[in-house]
């Protein structure tokens, strides 16, 4: 922590830019050299506490504003990200480390949720009732007012534009927190916004969990607050929350996913996705990877062998470069604890097969680059298939028939994500039903399509987003009943 620095990048609360008023601030290093970038401030309870006056400010006047023009200026946010969008991508890969080809895929997953929902600006509407011809019974849909909003370091721009668009088109005002390991590309398109909308409207405060996140979660006039992150800090939330007041709370949060591999399936497009559904591109580090991979035990020898050939050819290499395969871990924190995984699995037994070893030399040298790691023999009930690690890791589970394969999927807390291969309609069709999963592919990973309905079961979550039900779920129903006579 330092005082003061040159590089500063402020917050914007309130349509004007502000340090913390400590003087604070929170140095940003790239992860994949080691090298400083900026600072950005540590905001606290002072600098909460004046965005969401900020908001309450704005409310009024934006909560009335007819909802299409709010999604017009949804719709020209999107086209200003689209105009940077190489900026914001590389702001992304310096910060977090994944390679610059998955980051300008965020930049257009952006843009498609901003305009999604833009276009959604008509639906979040109440219904008439017929209560009886002397009477007039409806119901409305209303906004919350301030709606505090935390977004994770895994996918910085993607999840600070789009998960905003849901509560701005339904006409809250938002206080945005960004991860404190990636906030870079939040501040620059803090600066669009500032452009765009009218002041309060959309504030962006920067700093540490514990910090600035306690405080928006805990500020009594947050009646709304989504949070995407891990399930202990989810679980932390929803007690902060009720310690202060009835506040409506969302959770995206962790998954230990597995991917079932049938004896009947095509084998090679389960190769595919196994491993792409790891998203081992940007080091795993998602909450849908299909971090537990179930293979039927006919043909479980032959698909380890090819799909560890597969990761040792994966390149480990400097995220700007086109030809890097995979990228760096965001932060030293989540590298040493995949390595702690890593020996942690073979304690526990389980064969490392390839990878879980820091890269070291080379353009490598300097950055915190893990090769991914395949485990097999992995103990259903073990650490390495319990845990979610957030990380290269990939645990080989065998198993003999549909039934095992199911308990085994539905034996962990997690549920936020599924995969099964098969060409069998009935076996997808069935484990469909009885996995204990939000989201479930069949023949494939990884994919979201735009207006269908991701969260998690059991620990993975609460609240879903991507859809309709995300608008709606930033609004309260107001019923009214009218005597005519």
């Amino acid at each position: 922590m330092t005082t003061s620095t040159p590089d500063l990048k402020p917050v914007l609360i309130g349509g004007e830019w502000h340090r913390a008023a400590s003087g604070a601030t929170i140095d940003v290093t790239n992860p994949a050299t080691g090298g400083r970038l900026a600072a950005i401030p540590r905001c606290g309870a002072a600098e909460i506490d004046r965005a969401v006056l900020a908001a309450e400010t704005a409310f009024p006047a934006w909560s009335r504003m007819d909802a299409p023009a709010r999604g017009r200026l949804l719709f020209l946010l999107a086209d200003a990200i689209e105009r940077i969008g190489e900026e914001l991508a590389t702001l992304d890969v310096v910060d977090n480390g994944s390679p610059l080809h998955e980051m300008r895929k965020d930049v257009m997953f952006a843009t498609t949720h901003l305009r999604y929902f833009g276009g959604l600006s008509l639906q979040a509407r109440g219904q008439t009732i017929p209560a009886g011809h002397e009477r007039l019974n409806y119901s409305l849909r209303q906004p919350y007012g301030v709606v505090g909003r935390m977004v994770p370091f895994n996918h910085p721009l993607l999840f600070a534009a789009a998960k905003i668009a849901a509560p701005l088109v339904a006409g809250n005002t938002v206080v945005l927190k960004p991860s404190e390991h990636t906030s870079l590309s939040a501040l620059r398109i803090a600066e669009e916004a500032h452009r765009l909308f009218p002041p309060g409207v959309i504030n962006v405060v920067t700093g540490y969990g514990a910090e600035a996140g306690d405080a928006l979660v805990a500020h009594p006039r947050v009646r709304r607050v989504a949070f995407i992150g891990a399930v202990e800090t989810g679980m932390a939330i929803q007690r902060r929350a009720a310690e202060v007041a009835v506040k409506t709370v969302t959770l995206e949060m962790g998954g230990k996913n597995p991917l079932v591999v049938f004896p009947d399936a095509d084998f090679d497009l389960a190769l595919a996705g196994a491993q792409g559904g790891m998203n081992f591109t940007w080091q795993g580090q998602s909450c849908g990877s299909t971090s537990r991979l179930l293979v039927h035990r006919s043909i479980h020898r032959e698909l380890v062998e090819q799909l560890a050939e597969r990761l040792a050819a994966l390149r480990p290499g400097p995220p700007l470069e086109p030809d890097s395969d995979t990228g760096s871990m965001v932060n030293r924190a989540q590298f040493d604890k995949v390595l702690r995984y890593v020996r942690l699995g073979q304690d526990e037994g389980a064969t490392l097969v390839t990878g879980g070893t820091q890269v070291t030399g080379g353009d490598c040298g300097a950055g915190l680059f893990i090769r991914p790691a395949l485990f097999d023999h992995v103990k259903p009930d073990s650490r390495l298939a319990q845990e979610e690690i957030f990380g290269p890791v990939l645990a080989v589970i065998p198993f003999d028939d549909y039934d095992e394969a199911v308990t085994i999927a539905n034996g962990v807390r997690y549920g936020l994500t599924a995969s099964v291969y098969t060409r069998d309609l009935a076996t997808a069709h069935r484990f469909a039903r009885d996995v204990q999963a939000g989201y479930v592919w069949v023949n494939q990973t990884s994919r979201h399509y735009e207006g269908t309905s991701f969260g998690g079961f059991k620990d993975s979550g609460i609240g879903r987003e991507e859809d309709l039900d995300e608008l709606l779920s930033y609004t309260q129903i107001k019923n009214v009943n009218v005597r005519l006579d």
